[in-house]
């Protein structure tokens, strides 16, 4: 791989901050934006699951339909470039075909599958005691969206593009208002997160963070 400069990764980092106000008049080229989703699918997640879906919604009535639900990207809706709603799975559980697919994908043979099946359910049973909820499972998918949400940030900022991440919004009535349009079935999939990109048009304020010694602890 070609050698990475450090410090640029820490610039980008320093760079990054939640964008409030985009340049309306900016838009993502194809490519670059290609290459944020490209990031999120290549994302890490909890046995391979993969359990997302990246919505980019790009339909302006679509977009001011959830702008009343939705205090956190409520003024910049339309301002941003692009926006992405990512899903999260509903009842991921170790015996759904959903994971099953997903071990297909990874090339287990018939034989692997009964054991890693039965990993699966000593995990999500026994170690994070997730199976006696379907709130649980849901949650569980959804920290492996946040994963992908990061690594998108990082490389949109990597190339001088800017991101907000949003919570900020009511996750019934969104789930509700995009399950009606036929954006997605709400039985297989809910709002997990959603996150804006473009260009700022004003500076934002630095960042501030707590010292290293506050947040990392090192056991030797």
């Amino acid at each position: 791989m070609t050698e990475i400069n450090k410090q640029q990764v820490l610039d980008a980092f320093h760079f990054r901050a939640a964008c409030r106000n985009y340049d309306p008049e900016r838009k993502i080229p194809q490519q670059d934006m290609d290459y944020i989703l490209e990031l999120a699918r290549l994302s890490p997640s909890s046995v391979g699951s993969e359990p997302w879906k990246f919505i980019v919604l790009q339909n302006p009535k679509l977009r001011e339909k959830i702008a009343p639900v939705s205090w956190g990207i409520k003024h910049p809706i339309q301002e941003a470039s692009h926006l992405v709603i990512i899903l999260a799975k509903k009842n991921a559980r170790y015996d759904s075909e959903f994971l099953r697919n997903a071990l297909v994908q990874r090339g287990l043979t018939p034989e692997q599958m009964d054991a890693t099946i039965a990993r699966y359910k000593s995990f999500q049973q026994d170690d994070i005691k997730i199976l006696d909820s379907e709130r649980a499972l849901f949650d569980w998918c959804s920290k492996q969206t946040y994963i992908a949400l990061g690594n998108m940030m990082t490389g949109a900022a990597l190339i001088g593009i800017d991101s907000c991440p949003i919570e900020g919004f009511n996750y019934d009535e969104v789930n509700r208002i995009l399950a009606e349009e036929g954006i997605f079935d709400a039985n297989e999939y809910g709002v997990s997160c959603m996150v804006t990109f473009g260009y700022r048009n004003k500076d934002i304020k630095k960042k501030a963070r707590k010292p290293v010694e506050q947040v990392i602890e090192w056991v030797k």
